[in-house]
């Protein structure tokens, strides 16, 4: 008949209570504000359960809206540039028109630069019902007449996907007047009919 104060117990003080190290979630950053999570766990294991959602909650939807906006995070500001003649929507939709030997297609769009900025980005969305080759091109145009070509290209997307080109750095000494967003070439015609959503955005 053995002791009860030496009665060995089917697990030790030590698994009941293991020694776990301190350690530091990442620091997410939203628009360049960091949010600091050193020692959560201790955090919430002392506080209400009701001041836990509401202090997790702000952080969590602004980490979702800056997600759904496309902005990564800790990034300079951005601003959608307005198109030239649109009804003050920055998003423009079209469906690529066919070549004219009299007369201007639907290809090119432009995008007005109304202040200096340091950067530029483009973006390109397909809104056709297929998988579809865009020849896309995009310029800065100058207010002395000049031009640069920053886009040359010709992507394949999926209904519905698209992506960002840039971000392209102004030019010095040259003060902006457009960014011009041209979809459709002559030498493409398999691409007369896809549908498209374009913007630009110029950033700090």
């Amino acid at each position: 008949m053995q002791n009860s104060s030496s009665r060995i117990l089917p697990f030790s003080p030590q698994q009941v209570m293991p020694r776990t190290k301190p350690h530091t979630l990442p620091k997410p950053t939203v628009r360049g504000v960091v949010i600091r999570l050193s020692c959560w766990p201790l955090l919430i294991s002392l506080a209400p359960p009701m001041t836990v959602m509401r202090v997790i909650t702000p952080i969590l939807l602004t980490l979702a809206a800056t997600a759904a906006a496309g902005v990564p995070a800790a990034q300079a500001s951005c601003r959608f540039l307005m198109p030239l003649g649109g009804g003050g929507n920055p998003v423009v939709s079209k469906r690529i028109g066919p070549d004219r030997l009299v007369g201007r297609t639907n290809w090119n769009t432009d995008f007005i630069v109304d202040r200096e900025f340091r950067r530029y980005r483009f973006f390109f969305t397909s809104a056709s019902s297929e998988r579809a080759s865009f020849p896309v091109s995009g310029f800065m145009v100058f207010t002395d007449g000049s031009n640069l070509q920053v886009i040359n290209e010709t992507p394949t997307f999926e209904p519905g996907t698209g992506r960002m080109f840039g971000p392209f750095q102004a030019v010095p000494g040259k003060r902006t007047r457009l960014m011009n967003f041209r979809v459709g070439s002559s030498t493409t015609p398999a691409a007369l009919g896809f549908s498209y959503r374009i913007s630009v955005q110029g950033c700090d």
